[in-house]
């Protein structure tokens, strides 16, 4: 298996639990509080990574409705987004992710209501201008996917007064439309400094960051007992819907139904690759009929403050879980895991189960 396939097979992964859960608070919750998860989402992710995020990209010193724009057009294409740029004026820039939406993934962009795709907005593109200590700075979206547009679109604008609050994103469904984007003179970014590996290793950070982000913000607005019920009922069926594509993705075989010690070592192999593809450190180990894989920390939280750290692993654990028993319903999972002072110990023993064969 190849770094770059195990680094795509994580980013299908989360890109998948993410639209799941807010599909899933749609239908379980209502569009209110899956509206008020996607805002404090896009909120805490802008927070965190906006202006280090301007730096990093060489964009801090552009104007500033130029750097919004291009900030979401190098941003999300690193992520495997499809993005387009226009840059009308200093004061005026255009950015557009046509179809398909990477964050409403598949089908289930029909479940998504237009305040729930809006919240993304309103949490992140409408506060680029307070970030930036510029009230002048707003957002103007002509149109979204989720509303039966051809791409979610917009223009960042400079205006001439301080926005109130509510002016800095704003709908303008038919007033105007993004110019044509020309992908032979788009910018683009050094090759010097973003060479093949490190573009791979971002369109994967872009997905786990995503999870990272989610894990906190559900707790928040939950309560911890209701965000690891939630997040872990949708991850297991995110393990057991995907485990098939993204073990094919890494070469290992799916859909076995041995319950043997040869299954349990392929199902070991492969959740150990994903876990390198994660960035940590794993050992695999063989101990009679059972196969060990251990992880030295959990990268995946880093220093993400969680209400209830374990039970916040125990609902990311659920897509081991899940993908186990679609690799071989024979098999079982038994996790053990402790955090002591700061420090993660994670173990995971893949056994056969009574009703496989021998």
């Amino acid at each position: 298996m190849s770094e770059a396939a195990g680094w795509r097979a994580v980013a299908t992964l989360y890109n998948a639990l993410l639209t799941a859960m807010v599909v899933a608070l749609v239908a379980r919750r209502g569009a209110e509080p899956a509206r008020e998860v996607v805002f404090q989402h896009f909120r805490r992710q802008h927070l965190e990574k906006f202006l280090a995020g301007l730096k990093k990209l060489g964009l801090d010193r552009l104007p500033h409705a130029v750097a919004c724009a291009l900030y979401h057009y190098h941003s999300n294409a690193l992520g495997g987004v499809l993005t387009e740029y226009v840059r009308e004026s200093d004061r005026k820039a255009w950015v557009r992710y046509p179809p398909p939406r990477w964050m409403w993934r598949g089908s289930a962009i029909a479940a998504i209501p237009h305040e729930v795709s809006a919240a993304m907005l309103h949490g992140w593109h409408g506060h680029n201008g307070v970030s930036l200590g510029n009230p002048r700075l707003g957002f103007v979206c002509t149109g979204m996917t989720v509303d039966g547009m051809p791409g979610l679109e917009g223009y960042y604008l400079e205006h001439d007064r301080v926005l109130v609050p509510e002016e800095r994103v704003r709908f303008a469904y038919g007033e105007e439309t993004m110019p044509r984007f020309d992908p032979a003179t788009a910018p683009r970014l050094d090759a010097t400094q973003w060479p093949a590996e490190r573009l791979q290793r971002a369109h994967c950070r872009y997905a786990t960051e995503y999870l990272r982000t989610l894990l906190p913000t559900l707790q928040a607005l939950l309560g911890a007992s209701d965000a690891n019920a939630e997040l872990g009922r949708v991850a297991r069926l995110i393990g057991l819907q995907y485990h098939a594509e993204l073990a094919a993705a890494l070469g290992s075989p799916s859909n076995l139904s041995a319950g043997d010690r040869a299954s349990a070592v392929h199902y070991a192999r492969w959740l150990a690759a994903m876990q390198r593809a994660h960035g940590e450190t794993v050992e695999t180990l063989e101990d009679g009929t059972s196969i060990c894989v251990r992880l030295a920390g959990w990268r995946l939280a880093g220093d993400v403050q969680l209400t209830d750290a374990l039970g916040a692993f125990d609902a990311w654990n659920a897509l081991w879980v899940g993908a186990c028993a679609a690799h071989d319903r024979f098999l079982r999972l038994d996790t053990r895991r402790a955090l002591r002072d700061g420090r993660w110990a994670i173990e995971w023993r893949v056994l056969p189960q009574a009703g496989g064969s021998r």
